[in-house]
C-alpha cells in the first residue's frame, strides 16, 4: 500500500515537470521595439535589412564571433550590416547563435537567460536552444530572468539581420549586468561548439558626446578591442562593456584575432553631430 500511495505522487511530479517544460517551450517573447527601432511591417523590415547589407566579402576567415551595435536601424543599421554580411557564406553552416548583450532596463547581477521557448519578430519566430540554456544554467552566475528580457532591445534588434542571412538557427539569449570577464567567458566556453555556433555580442560605443570627442574616444576603444586590452575598456566606453570584455577573455583562451570592420557614429548616419552615439563592428576569427 505504501508503494501504491507513492507511485501517484511520483507520476504527478513528472506530469507537472513535463507540463512546465511544455509551457516554457510554448512561450514566445514578443517583439518589444518593432515599429520603433526597426519597421514593424515584414516587407519593410526585410527591405531595410537588405539595404543595410553590403556585398559579402570574399577570402576572409569565417568569423566565430561578432561585436555588433544595437541602435535603431537608421542609426546603426549600416554598421551592423557590415558585420552580418560576413555571415552570408555561412548561411547553411551556422545553426546556433549565442546572443549576448547588456541589460538596459533591469538590474542584473551576472547573466540572465530568457525562459521563453522562442523570440518573435515581424519576420517570424526564432527558437531558443533549450539544451544550451540548461547547460549554462549549471553555472552559478546564470539565472532565468524574463523581466530582464521583456523590454530589452539589445538582443532583439539583431534577430531580423540573422533571420535574413541565416537559413535555420536557434538562439541562446543572454543579457549581462555586472559580470567579471571570466564569468562571461566561462559561459561562452560551455557553448563554444564548432563552426555551427556563432557568438554575437551586442554593444554600442560612447554616448552623447560631440562628434569630434566621440570619434577620438571610439577610436581608442576600437584599438583596445582589437588589441584585446580588457583593462582599457570601461562602462563609459561601451554600453556592452561587460559582454565585450567577456568575449575578449574567451578570445584569448581560444586564440582568436579581432578585426575592426566598421567604426562610425550617429552623426555619420542619420543624426546631428552635437550629441552622438558611437558604433563599431568587429569580427573575431
Amino acid at each position: 500500500m505504501i508503494g501504491l500511495r507513492r507511485e501517484p505522487s511520483v507520476l504527478a511530479r513528472g506530469s507537472r515537470a513535463t507540463g512546465e517544460r511544455v509551457r516554457a517551450a510554448a512561450r514566445v517573447r514578443p517583439p518589444a521595439v518593432a515599429g520603433a527601432f526597426y519597421p514593424d511591417d515584414p516587407a519593410e523590415l526585410a527591405a531595410a535589412v537588405d539595404r543595410a547589407l553590403p556585398a559579402a566579402p570574399e577570402g576572409e576567415p569565417a568569423p566565430k564571433a561578432l561585436i555588433v551595435p544595437h541602435a535603431g536601424y537608421i542609426y546603426s543599421g549600416p554598421i551592423a550590416g557590415t558585420a552580418y554580411a560576413r555571415l552570408v557564406p555561412l548561411r547553411d553552416v551556422i545553426r546556433r547563435v549565442v546572443l549576448l548583450g547588456p541589460a538596459h532596463r533591469v538590474a542584473v547581477e551576472g547573466l540572465a537567460v530568457s525562459g521563453a521557448g522562442a523570440f518573435a519578430t515581424p519576420l517570424g519566430t526564432v527558437e531558443v536552444d533549450g539544451e544550451a540554456r540548461r547547460l549554462v544554467l549549471t553555472l552559478p552566475q546564470v539565472r532565468v530572468d524574463d523581466d530582464a528580457h521583456a523590454r530589452e532591445h539589445s538582443l532583439e534588434v539583431h534577430l531580423p539581420f540573422l533571420q535574413r542571412v541565416l537559413a535555420r538557427f536557434r538562439i541562446l539569449p543572454l543579457v549581462a549586468g555586472h559580470a567579471a570577464p571570466a564569468a562571461v567567458s566561462d559561459v561562452l566556453d560551455l557553448v563554444w561548439g564548432g563552426p555551427e555556433t556563432l557568438i554575437v555580442v551586442s554593444s554600442d560605443l560612447s554616448h552623447y558626446h560631440d562628434y569630434e570627442t566621440a570619434t577620438a574616444r571610439d577610436r581608442r576603444t576600437a584599438q583596445a578591442i582589437v588589441a584585446g586590452a580588457l583593462e582599457k575598456i570601461g562602462p563609459e566606453d561601451a554600453c556592452g562593456a561587460y559582454p565585450v570584455k567577456g568575449l575578449l577573455e574567451a578570445a584569448r583562451r581560444h586564440r582568436l584575432t579581432v578585426r575592426l570592420l566598421d567604426l562610425r557614429n550617429s552623426g555619420d548616419t542619420a543624426g546631428p553631430r552635437d550629441e552622438v552615439v558611437g558604433y563599431g563592428a568587429f569580427a573575431l576569427a
